[in-house]
């Protein structure tokens, strides 16, 4: 019976295997159609989703040169700016006068130097001096002391300024992280700041009132404030306004970069100081000398006073010490 199976089941598994062969045979076309269709697909998946991916880096490309191109924009148009403003740095008497905080006019600062030059004037004449003296006692209190008073005044209030700038900074990068516009930092630190941060600072608040938005009150800052770090505060913000970006971020670095600066100034002040007291040394030295003469032998010293020719030794010498005090002044000041 093994014998009679063996055979049927060989020619059964024949029968099977040519039933398949014929099958392949007929459906081969069929699916070798359906494998190319499916890898097809696939690859027209995979070529939109690079196209896709491939469009949006071209995107993210186009955005950052525009945003670059904007950027470049608003600092060539503040750059040209800067160039149409008055020279801070030495301002009219009417800027420098508003911006010493005292809250006087020009007609008001003549008067008073007028009476100043005065009083230079009555002094020298009632010590004796020759008339040429009396002179020029009062060109120097009319003129000179004055205007330096106001530089002086002008100065010390941009150093105060600059002091507190960076805590101002601070308080704004907080507000702005914590979720409050910059228009409530700005009028924050307008209330609670210490002078003269508060006084500028209300006067951009007031700015803003007035309609001007804050990129442009930030500029009037520049204009009262005539320093590097308000003019990089104005760039700041203008470029935020105008291009996007982190606003705090920047602020922050700006705050870091203001301290840097300040240290360095520290630095260099502490380097320069013995340059400085041999400078203060030399210029008083003559001074203590004369004196020292006048109190051991006032008879030998008094031409100079009496004596026309003393006179013009004295003109000479003081010609002479203000250019080397102004010579030594500008080897001992270092620009930041």
């Amino acid at each position: 019976m093994f014998g009679i199976e063996m055979p049927v089941l060989v020619i059964i598994a024949l029968v099977a295997v040519a039933a398949g062969g014929f099958a392949y045979t007929f459906l081969f076309t069929s699916i070798e159609t359906q494998n190319k269709s499916d890898q097809r697909y696939k690859q027209v998946k995979r070529q939109e989703t690079d196209s896709k991916a491939l469009k949006m880096a071209r995107d993210s490309v186009n955005e950052a040169a525009k945003r670059r191109k904007s950027v470049q924009e608003s600092l060539k148009d503040l750059e040209e700016k800067q160039k149409k403003k008055v020279n801070y740095a030495s301002p009219p008497l009417k800027i420098a006068l508003y911006q010493t905080g005292w809250g006087i006019n020009v007609a008001q600062f003549y008067i008073a130097s007028v009476f100043m030059g005065l009083a230079f004037g009555l002094a020298a004449l009632l010590v004796g001096t020759p008339l040429f003296v009396v002179a020029g006692m009062v060109i120097v209190g009319f003129l000179g002391v004055p205007r330096w008073i106001v530089s002086f005044k002008r100065t010390r209030r941009f150093k105060a300024f600059l002091d507190e700038f960076p805590n101002a900074l601070d308080i704004i990068v907080r507000s702005i992280r914590s979720g409050l516009p910059i228009n409530d930092a700005l009028r924050m630190i307008a209330t609670e700041a210490q002078e003269p941060l508060r006084t500028e600072f209300k006067r951009i608040v007031e700015a803003q009132q007035l309609g001007m938005t804050v990129p442009q009150a930030c500029e009037r800052l520049h204009e009262n404030i005539p320093l590097p770090e308000t003019s990089f505060f104005s760039i700041v913000v203008t470029i935020q306004a105008q291009a996007g970006g982190n606003l705090s971020e920047a602020l922050a670095n700006l705050s870091r970069v203001i301290r840097d600066r300040r240290k360095m100034k520290a630095k260099v002040n502490a380097l320069s100081m013995e340059a400085k007291a041999s400078a203060v040394i030399i210029g008083s030295l003559p001074f203590f000398i004369m004196a020292a003469v006048y109190m051991t032998s006032p008879g030998y010293i008094m031409p100079l006073f009496t004596d026309p020719r003393g006179h013009l030794i004295l003109g000479v010498s003081a010609v002479w010490m203000v250019m080397g005090v102004l010579v030594m002044r500008n080897m001992i000041n270092f620009d930041i």
